[in-house]
């Protein structure tokens, strides 16, 4: 089975692309309607491949499975409202400020400061998961 990794962003609403499939695209409020929203779209962009005669990528010729991977401004919009910057900012390390600025686009984090941030994400759900 082969993967195709989506890539999600947010800018006022979640938006997704793939590198795998150029031309396919989808926004939506919500990451569960973006999911819904780009798998009609991956759908419907391959019967119009088909319809047009072109050539469909080997990655999309039989079973595949899309693997969301969501960038560090949508990965933190998502979890707004749900998990303070200040919570995350104890277990990364990072400061409150620097979070803020990832979350509204105006810097992008190095590699290494994602992996904290993605860290210290599974940092908390694991201590959540303990608790119980």
């Amino acid at each position: 089975m082969g993967k195709i990794k989506v890539q999600v962003s947010w800018l006022d609403n979640y938006g997704a692309c793939s590198d795998e499939v150029l031309g396919c695209i989808a926004t939506h409020k919500t990451l569960e309607g973006l999911k819904k929203a780009y798998t009609d779209s991956l759908g419907w962009h391959l019967d119009a491949m088909r319809t047009d005669g072109d050539e469909i990528p080997e990655v999309l010729q039989g079973e595949f499975e899309l693997e969301f991977e969501l960038n560090t401004q949508a990965l933190l919009h998502y979890f707004e409202g749900v998990l303070t910057r200040s919570a995350l900012a104890r277990v990364t390390g990072i400061n409150e400020r620097q979070l803020g600025h990832y979350a509204t686009g105006h810097r992008n984090p190095r590699p290494a400061q994602r992996k904290r941030i993605i860290d210290g994400l599974r940092r908390i759900g694991n201590e959540f998961n303990n608790v119980v």
